[in-house]
């Protein structure tokens, strides 16, 4: 019985943050879910080859 007390709380929390984040969306003061992921296009990759290149030989 407490495992249902314990998944309903939790179910209850998720939803309740969930709506506070509508609300907070439709005034104004976030916008999260419009703006989806950044571009990852503008990042500056580094290779995994140049990050151990400055490695001493190991042995």
């Amino acid at each position: 019985m407490g495992l249902v007390f314990a998944f309903g709380y939790a179910a209850l929390v998720v939803v309740a943050a969930d709506r506070l984040m509508l609300w907070l969306e439709g005034r104004g003061h976030v916008n999260w879910r419009r703006t989806g992921r950044k571009p990852l296009a503008g990042v500056p990759r580094v290779r995994l080859e140049v990050l151990l290149d400055d490695m001493p030989p190991s042995g």
